[in-house]
């Protein structure tokens, strides 16, 4: 069976709408960001916050739209022409920031630096299918895949296309530097690189060779405020056009105030906890302070206590003040291969006690619970209150709330008994994030890559692998529902709640079309109607 996808130039032209008028091209938009990218190296880091900076500068294969759909972005159109061949035709006359052309060798090259250059949160999940890239023309590529992998233009939404001019010969060691200094930040998206101070600003200039519809801004400033009330302020006071992810305790505030608009969204992203099952755990020990005979975590009863300890709906409504929901699994209700038959969580602190007494633990235990503060609305505040829910049931926890560029390392290296993060299913389908979070963790298979809490169950990687070559779309939404359902009985990873977000801006400046996927570019920001 032969799964083809086409979509032409102009579809492409009507989706994106007119160019906007000549009277509005000339001016700076500032907005307030809660973090930036770590790198201009846009391979170095999957992290969302990063890989939304750097889609001004850098165009991608294929493009996700506000809800997700795919669109046409470096490609044109692109089909199976053989169960284990896609063809992706590319956009003719497109230019790199330094006049250069686009052709097939760049995107060859992006894709084969990936493995090469990639950091922490590796963005080789993107292109683990790959097994080789062949240029037919300049213009057409064929990507040759490690078995049928029907949502290889899914993955390429990430696919971050560098000139292989200007990138040559950088490694691992000094890729990062070449970028940071502008030397190889050369790509062919709406907005050319300028400048960028680390956890300050990230400045940006309208690319007028543009191969899409000319932005109405000249410069873009992108003003890194971690701090909510710092944003908030600024926005005030008008030093910035618009922020992201308002606090929600100041969104009411926020709509009052007649010179502001407020927009908001649920999206994709949710809180989830893991919880280590390796034999010996960093972080967790008798209530005392000495050794455990053995990882809590391992037992089951010990997963499902801490579950039922957890009320999703207070973390909601409370902790993240109304913009959240509870969440069963680890997808939202609009993505693929979402089980719609698993039950709502709901905390049963009797049973818990129960659990925990029935697996060896009547008075508990202590244990660090790390989790970020600076990565998604309400972070800090669900991490804090999970920490004093656990209590009730004799779990002792240490909170330990970290910036994201501290978290995520840490976590790779295994530093962590129990954590909390932000994730969102950015394709639209299941399979990214469950091959990515609860496949056991297999290099050579390219699976698992987040998965460091050292669950494994053979019946959920058959699943997962089974889903990855299945081109039947039932099928395999029904193969990842089924995963979901595992893991909602195994409890490797707990779903915390769905994560909303807010933008505040400048009424008579700015409007804004909100994403599900929370980024926030320059590309989605019009100036207000005078």
């Amino acid at each position: 069976m032969q799964l083809a996808r086409t979509f032409r130039l102009a579809a492409f032209a009507a989706l994106l709408g007119a160019a906007v008028s000549t009277g509005a091209l000339a001016q700076t938009l500032t907005i307030g960001v809660r973090a930036g990218p770590e790198s201009i190296d846009p391979h170095f880091t999957a992290t969302g916050t990063h890989a939304e900076a750097l889609k001004h500068v850098f165009d991608t294969l294929t493009w996700s739209g506000d809800k997700l759909q795919i669109e046409p972005r470096l490609a044109l159109s692109w089909k199976t022409i053989e169960p284990t061949v896609w063809e992706f035709k590319l956009r003719p006359g497109v230019k790199f920031h330094d006049g250069s052309d686009f052709t097939a060798e760049d995107v060859k090259f992006s894709i084969e630096r990936i493995p090469v250059v990639a950091g922490p949160n590796p963005t080789t999940i993107y292109v683990r299918r790959v097994k080789e890239v062949k240029i037919v023309d300049p213009l057409t590529v064929h990507i040759v895949t490690d078995g049928p992998a029907p949502n290889l233009p899914n993955d390429f939404i990430r696919l971050f296309i560098v000139s292989h001019k200007a990138a040559a010969g950088l490694n691992k060691d000094n890729a990062n530097e070449a970028f940071n200094s502008g030397k190889a930040a050369i790509g062919t998206g709406p907005y050319k690189f300028v400048s960028w101070t680390p956890k300050d600003q990230m400045v940006l200039e309208r690319f007028d060779g543009y191969w899409g519809p000319k932005e109405p801004w000249a410069k873009v400033v992108r003003k890194e405020l971690p701090n909510d009330a710092a944003r908030v302020a600024q926005l005030k006071a008008g030093q910035v056009d618009i922020i992201v992810r308002a606090p929600a305790s100041d969104v009411p505030t926020l709509k009052r105030d007649s010179k502001l608009a407020v927009t908001t969204v649920e999206s994709v992203y949710l809180f989830n906890m893991e919880l280590d099952m390796r034999d010996k755990s960093p972080q967790v020990s008798a209530k005392d302070g000495s050794p455990l005979p053995k990882n809590p975590l391992q037992d089951v009863k010990v997963r499902e206590a801490i579950d039922l300890a957890i009320d999703r709906p207070a973390l909601a409504e409370i902790a993240m003040e109304g913009l959240g929901s509870p969440a069963n699994q680890l997808v939202t209700p609009t993505i693929a291969g979402f089980n719609k038959s698993l039950p709502a969580l709901k905390p049963d602190i009797a049973k818990a006690k129960k659990l925990m007494e029935e697996a060896g633990y009547p008075n508990g235990f202590k244990i660090t619970f790390s989790f970020t503060n600076d990565r998604l609305p309400g972070d800090r505040q669900v991490g804090t209150s999970i920490a004093q829910m656990l209590a009730r049931i004799g779990v002792e926890v240490n909170a330990n709330a970290q910036p994201g560029a501290v978290f995520f390392p840490a976590r790779l290296r295994g530093d962590f008994s129990m954590s909390m993060s932000g994730w969102g299913t950015l394709t639209g389908e299941a399979n990214y994030t469950l091959s990515s979070l609860v496949h056991s963790n297999d290099p050579a298979k390219k699976l698992g890559a987040f998965n460091v809490q050292n669950y494994a169950n053979p019946q959920v990687d058959k699943l997962i692998e089974d889903a990855a070559v299945e081109m039947e779309e039932a099928k395999r939404n029904q193969m990842l529902a089924d995963v979901a359902a595992i893991v909602a009985k195994d409890r490797p990873r707990l779903p915390i709640t769905a994560v909303g977000s807010a933008w505040a801006m400048q009424k008579d400046k700015v409007t804004i079309s909100p994403r599900v996927d929370e980024d926030t570019l320059a590309m989605d920001i019009k100036p207000a109607k005078k």
